[in-house]
């Protein structure tokens, strides 16, 4: 899309005329080329590697092809992509590692020009220094954690022990004092000396000291008992706060365990049963001298680990901001080099293997500035030869193309949404201007919130220039978007607001007083019975009278019903036109006579009458029920209305709007069909093949202009698609008319 300057005044009511044109361009100014005219964004390249034409007129968006028989790996670019491919892993793994780390890309203030072949050598360096200072971090990280465990493991088992040894000496000095007193019948029966035996005969228990996860503790204990037939003894110690686990690196609650045991085979077993409960084993001495000493050899390291870890996260953290802040410039780079070369990758080598071909749709008016885009290119890759530009006489139909700018872009990417315009049909995306933003404005309709709305909307428009720059949140970045969308919503539903006569739902005498006033004091109880007009009809929107009285709901659900069907009739009768404005600017003749007229006579035979009678009961006052008429109009079309009846010869009317409304369908369905056949065959009729004059290359384009010019018809296709087009017009006229009381249903 052409930015403000580069374009000549706008057309906004149908979209631009396009060519086709075919690019010569050498091999030595190629890549410039396509990057200058990717910044230009007004080509759509040909790619016949795809089914169909895609449309991406973005920077460096645009596809080329005319060597499809080779596959992606066989062509000129292959090894380029994958260059490009794998700078972009890098910049992925730098943004992850910024994730982690809390940082986020920031938009570059300052341009500094860098090559793709300098940005490779910095992120490959870059890199390799991001993965050394992760393992080392990891290492350190790790071994932190270890003597994090190794300390508490030495701490809990050592106060086992202490108190195991303060027991045994109490016990030991109890006996002896049990020794010394006369005999009891406490008193055991063998001495000391008779207890004891050989030392050689006694047996030396082990023990192993670690930490297991809590949760498994007892599944641990378990299986241990089982596993050594319960010839050991465990001991365990909750540790009060969760332990990073060294393996995991989460915090994990764990238990100090103290296991003994007694022979190999039970070690053996123990080992093995703690690998399978991921319980870390640590060395430990029952040595009291030795175990303080341990002591504070961790607590010393630690100390000087945690110092080297908090040195390693200020280094990482500085290499992060450092690409953090280079970030950005450096993604756009990459994507741009790998969209070019794509781009490249997709051309095809002319028989001398010094120029690249390729063929493409642009705008008639950007001629001018895709010359110069070549021309530039030329001048600044040094190249002898420039690029030519040619432009080629097709049958094919070109794809759409809408110019916009900053107010208008929103509202065209609303409309193509549901869908896109044929190439040169009238754009509804100008009426969706008025028509989206005012339909909206019918269901919001408060001027103390439409001030708010505009009030916030201000703020975007003023700092747009310093916020388009920035990285914005989803949410802001959709509503910085819809800027213009809003601002127009909000100015309707200040305008909608007034006739509403609601500020924040409270009424205002805000254009003079109210014209009613009360008869007497009887009438203060929230009616309008008792009412007496006193004053002229209030000039502006709604009395403010009608607020707060038991006949305003009835009464304002009567009015903005009625006035949702005469939006909802006009919208769709503003379509229909349009249809006709495209079909006469076409020639099409037969859409005007056999789509727009009957699909006119339809609608408005049925809805468009609706809207007449609810005008007629407005201007005359009359209590006929309009739902009434419009039910008997079908049922019973003959019947007096009585006094449902609005103006004379009213039954005449319905009877033959209905029967019009009857005929139409069918005029619809059956004769645009036959009709489109017979003009097949009549251009088809005495069709012959005649020589065509040219040279090789004219024969070549001739014959891809004329491939999709002699398509096969198929009239059941053609019946079946008129048939399914009929039907949905019927169904959506009444659908689409209910579907706008919504309006009604949202402003209550």
């Amino acid at each position: 899309m052409g930015g403000a300057g580069c374009c000549p005044p706008m057309d906004l009511f149908r979209s631009e005329a396009m060519q086709l044109v075919q690019l010569i361009i050498p091999i030595e100014s190629a890549h410039l080329t396509v990057s200058y005219l990717g910044d230009l964004g007004l080509l759509q390249f040909k790619d016949f590697t795809c089914a169909g034409l895609r449309l991406v007129l973005i920077a460096v968006a645009m596809n080329f092809a005319l060597n499809s028989e080779k596959s992606p790996f066989q062509r000129t670019y292959a090894t380029q992509i994958k260059r490009c491919g794998e700078l972009a892993r890098k910049l992925r793994f730098f943004k992850e590692q910024m994730s982690k780390a809390g940082f986020s890309p920031k938009t570059p203030t300052t341009r500094v020009e860098i090559s793709l072949d300098d940005l490779e050598v910095k992120l490959g360096e870059l890199e390799s220094e991001l993965i050394e200072m992760n393992a080392n971090g990891e290492k350190l990280q790790r071994s932190y954690n270890e003597l994090v465990e190794y300390k508490l493991v030495v701490q809990k088992a050592g106060e086992f022990f202490h108190l195991a040894q303060s027991s045994a000496l109490e016990q030991q000095r109890e006996y002896e004092s049990r020794q010394a007193g006369e005999e009891s019948l406490e008193t055991p029966l063998l001495s000391e000396q008779e207890i004891s035996t050989d030392v050689s005969k006694q047996v030396k228990l082990g023990f192993l000291a670690g930490l297991v996860p809590r949760e498994k503790s007892m599944a641990f204990e378990r299986i241990l008992f089982r596993a050594t037939r319960g010839n050991i003894f465990l001991k365990q110690s909750v540790v009060e706060n969760p332990v990073t686990d060294p393996v995991s690196g989460e915090k994990v609650e764990k238990n100090v365990f103290l296991v003994f045991y007694s022979g190999e085979r039970a070690k053996y077993k123990i080992l093995k049963i703690c690998e399978a409960f991921g319980a870390n084993r640590y060395p430990f001495t029952e040595d009291l001298g030795r175990r303080l000493q341990t002591i504070t050899e961790v607590s010393g390291r630690l100390s000087e680990l945690k110092t080297t870890i908090d040195a390693g996260l200020l280094h990482r953290g500085n290499l992060l901001q450092t690409i953090g802040d280079q970030f950005e410039r450096w993604n756009l780079l990459v994507r741009k080099e790998k969209s070019i070369y794509h781009t490249l990758n997709m051309l095809s080598l002319d028989v001398t293997k010094k120029c690249l071909v390729a063929e493409g749709w642009s705008p008639i008016f950007a001629t001018k500035q895709i010359q110069d885009a070549l021309e530039r290119a030329a001048y600044d890759s040094n190249s002898q030869v420039g690029a030519i530009f040619q432009v080629l006489h097709t049958k094919e139909s070109p794809p759409t193309y809408f110019r916009t700018n900053k107010f208008t872009t929103a509202f065209q990417e609303i409309v193509d949404a549901y869908g896109v315009a044929k190439y040169q049909e009238a754009n509804p995306g100008v009426y969706t201007i008025v028509t989206f933003p005012f339909l909206f404005a019918v269901m919001f309709g408060d001027w103390g919130h439409g001030i708010c709305l505009l009030l916030a909307t201000l703020y975007f428009i003023a700092r747009e220039k310093k916020l388009s720059s920035q990285k914005l949140g989803d949410i802001t970045e959709m509503t910085f978007g819809g800027r213009y969308v809003i601002l127009m919503m909000s100015v309707f539903s200040i305008y909608t607001g007034l006739i509403y006569n609601e500020f924040f739902s409270v009424p205002f005498e805000l254009f003079g007083r109210s014209a009613y006033a009360c008869r007497d004091l009887s009438c203060r109880d929230a009616t309008t019975e008792g009412l007496i007009k006193v004053r002229r009809t209030y000039p502006f929107g709604l009395d403010p009278v009608w607020h707060g009285t038991r006949s305003e709901l009835p009464f304002l659900n009567s009015l903005k019903m009625k006035m949702s069907i005469l939006l909802g009739v006009a919208q769709m009768n503003l379509g229909i036109i349009l249809s006709y404005f495209n079909a006469q600017y076409f020639g099409n003749n037969i859409n005007i006579w056999f789509q727009f007229l009957p699909q006119l006579i339809f609608l408005n035979s049925l809805f468009g009458y609706l809207s007449v009678l609810v005008i007629l009961k407005w201007c005359t006052g009359s209590q006929a029920d309009l739902y009434h008429i419009m039910i008997y109009m079908f049922l019973s079309p003959t019947d007096d209305l009585g006094e449902n009846q609005l103006f004379p010869g009213q039954k005449t009317v319905q009877i033959v709007l209905l029967l019009l409304a009857l005929v139409a369908v069918p005029w619809m369905l059956l004769p645009k069909p036959f009709l489109l056949k017979k003009q097949h065959e009549a251009r088809h009729q005495g069709e012959s093949y005649t020589l065509i004059e040219g040279t090789e290359e004219s024969l070549q384009v001739e014959s891809n202009n004329d491939s999709h010019g002699h398509e096969e018809f198929e009239f059941s296709e053609v019946f079946v698609h008129q048939l399914i087009h009929t039907i949905e017009f019927v169904l959506g006229a009444v659908s689409n008319t209910a579907s706008y009381l919504r309006l009604w249903a949202l402003s209550r």
